[in-house]
């Protein structure tokens, strides 16, 4: 009895821990897409507040379940997913990415398709993997991520850039790529920059952005036509969403310049002239030729009575930089029924030139409803920019040359009281004629500023038939509209007027204002149907369709309105419209053998009507190897092979009406009378009646590969380009043949070819530790094969003496090559000033000696990404390398001269310590056009370090937050041979570019 009755208490005790283990919930989540554990999901038993959150490792207890409870795992930018409990202990969730998943679906041209089903080189890179730190630009986002893409920035606030995907396609055309955002193509060409705006990108904000899809080849871009030459970069833009959502972002950077020409300091440029033309010392305030410098000079020191200042130009027209960024997101469902997202933002830059800042203000808002059961689906993007800006004058050349023993201020009201060059022997302030100004004055006495309001979006309706649901309509109306205007003046003190009076020069301090703006329109309607159904094994995915745009501008200038002769000017563009008529097939065979077939028909106003429509079609083919021979594989995940041909076409050659035969009108003297009416006879202009498309003829094979279910993936290509029939924009006709010398045609051709690599690496995932990496290669080579108008153009025009053209143009050679004479040097290693080689034997040194030697165009470019964490810790870099590229170093070759140190323009100028090096006195002789400048500008840069720390969601705290510290472009990390002050020039000729800042960031994300 006594033993029942203990196992029976035993029981009962038992019973309520039993009932509690059973009633708890174990688990891990992780991402479907990389498998890491995610930490800060909402696991919630659905009804009720009884919830918690999963921890750092992705874990979660869940305590008080109930058999038939339902619970949800929820975390932003996620699908939630609910589970069914029947007692489990312990069970492992996957969240699937909310939308359509940037990582399987790929964008490409009136469309989306699988990333698995890509038939051409496209590279997508999400919001995830963009480049981290000051990005106040989008194509920021992008540099160094993409194999063959090519992207040089400049230093200054807001600049723009050079894109060149594949080289580019063009000689003397536009070779910057098609920009379509939200599936509006963007007017990426100087006629597509309003008046007063850094650059055409330059309106939008980079935080808005969801992904950038690259298109490369013929095969996927063909779809453009007209204007896919060059690439194309497809941004799309973030979505709203049915869940409430708030991020809010801040970023603040400080920055300075950190490398500077070197030139001579004060005790440097004095003992210089002492030692070569001592009887100019009384132009550095020293009474007595004979007097020297001592070896322990102060600064200021002072020579026979005479204070000598020490300034470094340089630092004087530099300031340490501001950057703040301020970007608040909401998102959620308007009416609980349409997907919203509201985006405003303000960044402000500051350049590292006096008085240069940036200011733009962004508003952003996007709209996703669907309709009759998600038959009808609207897409609604808006956005609005305002961008102000203060230019600064960048004087960097007069920094360079100035007397570095003036002082930055005279003392006296002349000038903006500035000191001056001034010209000898005279009552009055006038300049010494050609002396190097003041460039600390040069920019405080001058004020340039403007004023850039942007809009741009558009509205996208796709209906899936009731009666045919395979079978959609699309139609797609976007608009650009820009309105720029700004001013330029000049203070009176800066500039001088002089006229004689009764023999005597009078002065009048007159300066400067003139106002100019600009009107933009960019008009947008496509509209197509897409088919796309499944038949057996076979996938049939059509679409064909129409696009209109036209392109409106008008510009005005003022001209000087202190000058009662200005000149005003109101200039309305000719109206530009691009036709298009486009249709895509893609067939695919039981998910291995893949077929995209298209064509583009488009029709331009910038030909006549013989020649105004161009067709370029294009073709590609995937097989998925790995489903036919790896299917049981562990270590090849995938394995495709690609290839693809295609055409597409070029016609922005800036000119929108040169094949019209005009009249232009005569003034009062060449009229004729006829009876007693004056008739104005107008002389004829140039025009070209058969001026035609540009073509670019495009093969592409590629492979992409994938091991151990994707751990590392990446792929290969190989293309090659032959772009014919070039638009030049002013090339010489035959004497005779036109009312001019020179105007545009369509002459020669030429090739590109080249390699590109990348591979994608999760080198730890599974753990708490992960670490991935990014890494793309690639090489290419352009020649040109035909050049009719005549070999060896010269281009490339240089400063310094007497200028000219130090590159050319010449059949079989790459494009914009060095032109140059062989420099010859001393037993000891000098170059001998004015000694060329006789290149070709006749015994006389001239023109006909020069040689064409290297090229700005690398060898090889690199890009490097890595991104790893531990726990809630994260550290990111990337860097970028170009190797084999060469430089002009314009900046020794105007200004190396021993020479400028006794007289320029009756003055003195400062010069670079290189002058010693080769002791060259002037840039006669054609010593410019020296190979002695041509330099290895091959270069390492690290652009970006950004240190993390996120604090995850938490039972008491509803929000993510995460703190950022980060270096931007870090001086001693930049490895270079160049001499010069920075490596990446875009075009190989540097005279003094504007410097890249190094920035210290700190930031913090907040999310609800």
């Amino acid at each position: 009895m006594k033993t029942m009755l203990k196992k029976l208490l035993f029981f009962m005790l038992v019973l309520p821990l039993s009932v509690l283990a059973q009633n708890s919930l174990s688990g891990k989540v992780t991402d479907a897409s990389s498998n890491q554990a995610m930490s800060g999901v909402s696991v919630v038993i659905t009804g009720t507040t009884n919830g918690t959150f999963t921890n750092s490792d992705g874990t979660f207890t869940l305590k008080n379940v109930k058999s038939g409870d339902n619970v949800s795992f929820s975390f932003l930018g996620f699908k939630t997913e609910t589970i069914a409990y029947t007692n489990q202990q312990n069970i492992s969730v996957s969240l699937q990415q909310d939308g359509q998943g940037i990582e399987e679906v790929v964008v490409v041209g009136y469309g989306k398709v699988k990333k698995k089903d890509a038939t051409g080189a496209v590279t997508q890179i999400s919001a995830k993997d963009f480049n981290k730190g000051a990005t106040p630009t989008v194509e920021n986002l992008l540099n160094g991520r993409v194999a063959g893409v090519q992207i040089s920035t400049g230093g200054g606030p807001g600049s723009g850039s050079a894109i060149r995907i594949r080289g580019g396609a063009s000689l003397t055309a536009n070779n910057e790529p098609l920009i379509v955002i939200d599936g509006l193509p963007l007017q990426n060409s100087s006629d597509g920059t309003p008046s007063g705006s850094r650059n055409f990108l330059a309106t939008i904000d980079p935080t808005t952005i969801e992904s950038m899809t690259v298109l490369k080849d013929a095969a996927s871009t063909a779809i453009y036509g007209a204007r896919a030459s060059n690439g194309v970069i497809l941004i799309t833009t973030k979505k709203g969403s049915k869940k409430l959502s708030v991020e809010y972002n801040f970023q603040y950077g400080s920055g300075q310049n950190k490398r500077k020409i070197d030139v001579l300091n004060a005790a440097e440029f004095v003992n210089a002239i002492e030692s070569k033309f001592p009887n100019l010392t009384n132009q550095l305030g020293i009474d007595d030729p004979n007097s020297t410098l001592t070896d322990n000079l102060a600064t200021p020191g002072v020579i026979e009575g005479r204070i000598l200042s020490n300034t470094d130009w340089q630092d004087e027209i530099y300031k340490t930089t501001d950057y703040v960024v301020n970007t608040i997101n909401l998102g959620g469902s308007l009416f609980n029924k349409i997907p919203t997202r509201l985006t405003a933002s303000n960044t402000y830059q500051e350049g590292l030139v006096l008085t240069d800042k940036f200011n733009r203000t962004n508003l952003g808002l996007a709209l996703s409803p669907s309709f009759l059961d998600n038959h009808l689906k609207v897409n609604v993007n808006a956005n609005y920019s305002n961008e102000k800006n203060k230019f600064a004058a960048t004087p960097i050349g007069a920094a360079l040359r100035m007397d570095p023993t003036k002082p930055v201020l005279s003392g006296n009201s002349a000038w903006g009281g500035y000191t001056e060059f001034l010209a000898p022997n005279t009552t009055t302030n006038q300049l010494a004629s050609g002396g190097t100004r003041n460039p600390v004055g040069n920019i405080l006495l001058n004020s340039s500023l403007s004023n850039v309001n942007r809009f741009f979006g558009n509205v996208q309706v796709d209906y899936k038939f009731h009666f045919l649901p395979e079978l959609r309509a699309v139609v797609n109306v976007g608009m650009d509209q820009s309105e720029g205007k700004g001013t330029n003046t000049t203070y009176a003190n800066s500039s001088v007027a002089f006229s004689i009076l009764d023999g005597t020069v009078q002065s009048n301090k007159l300066g400067s204002n003139e106002s100019y703006s600009s009107n933009l329109t960019n008009k947008l309607f496509d509209g197509y149907l897409n088919y796309a159904k499944k038949f057996g094994k076979l996938d049939l995915d059509a679409t064909a369709g129409y696009s209109y745009q036209k392109f409106e501008q008008t510009r005005y200038n003022s001209g000087n309105s202190f000058n009662p002769n200005r000149n005003e000017d109101t200039y309305k563009a000719p109206d530009l419209v691009l036709l298009g008529f486009f249709g895509r097939t893609n067939f695919t065979w039981s998910d291995k053998y893949i077929i995209s077939l298209s064509y583009r028909k488009d029709g331009s106003s910038r030909f006549p009507k013989s020649e105004k429509y161009g067709n370029f079609p294009g073709a590609s083919f995937a097989w998925k190897v790995n489903k036919d021979f790896f299917k049981e594989s562990n270590l090849i995940s995938d394995l495709k092979l690609r290839a693809g041909w295609g055409v597409t076409g070029q016609q922005d050659l800036f000119v929108n009406d040169f094949f019209i035969p005009r009249y232009q009108t005569s003034n009062s003297d060449s009229q004729y009378t006829f009876g007693n009416t004056p008739i104005i006879v107008g002389s004829p202009l140039a025009f070209n009646d058969q001026l035609k498309w540009e073509q670019t003829t495009n093969y592409n094979a590629g492979i992409d590969y994938g091991f151990w279910n994707n751990r590392i993936s990446g792929s290969v290509d190989v293309f090659y380009k032959l772009s014919e029939d070039l638009l030049f924009g002013n090339a010489p006709f035959a004497d005779g043949s036109n009312f001019s010398n020179q105007g545009p045609q369509n002459l020669g051709s030429f090739t590109t070819k080249g390699i590109e690599f990348n591979v994608n690496a999760d080198i730890f995932r599974d753990t708490n530790f992960k670490w991935n990496v990014n890494f793309n290669a690639s090489t290419f080579e352009r020649r040109i094969k035909s050049l009719p108008a005549g070999n060896n153009v010269p281009v490339g025009g240089i400063g310094g003496g007497t200028g000219g053209n130090i590159q050319i143009f010449s059949e079989g050679w790459t494009p914009n090559s060095f032109y140059v004479y062989n420099q010859l040097y001393n037993l000891d290693g000098t170059p001998i000033e004015g000694a060329f080689a006789d290149i070709n034997g006749d015994n006389i040194v001239n023109e006909n000696d020069r040689y064409i030697f290297n090229n700005p165009d690398p060898a090889a470019l690199l890009g490097f990404q890595s991104s790893m964490s531990y726990k809630n810790v994260d550290l990111s870099f990337n860097m970028r390398a170009s190797l084999g590229n060469k430089n002009y170093n314009n900046v020794n070759s105007a200004n190396a001269y021993t020479t400028l140190l006794s007289d320029v323009g009756g003055t003195i100028a400062n010069v670079p310590s290189s002058t010693f090096d080769s002791n060259f006195t002037s840039s006669g002789n054609n010593v410019i056009f020296s190979d002695y400048y041509i330099e290895d500008a091959s270069f390492l840069r690290v652009d970006n370090i950004t240190l993390g720390y996120t604090f995850p969601q938490t039972a008491t705290r509803k929000s993510t937050i995460r703190f950022t510290a980060g270096l931007q472009n870090p001086n001693f990390l930049l490895f270079t041979k160049y001499s010069g002050l920075d490596p990446e020039v875009f075009g190989g000729i540097d005279n003094t570019i504007y410097p890249r800042q190094e920035q210290f960031l700190l930031g913090v994300n907040v999310k609800f």
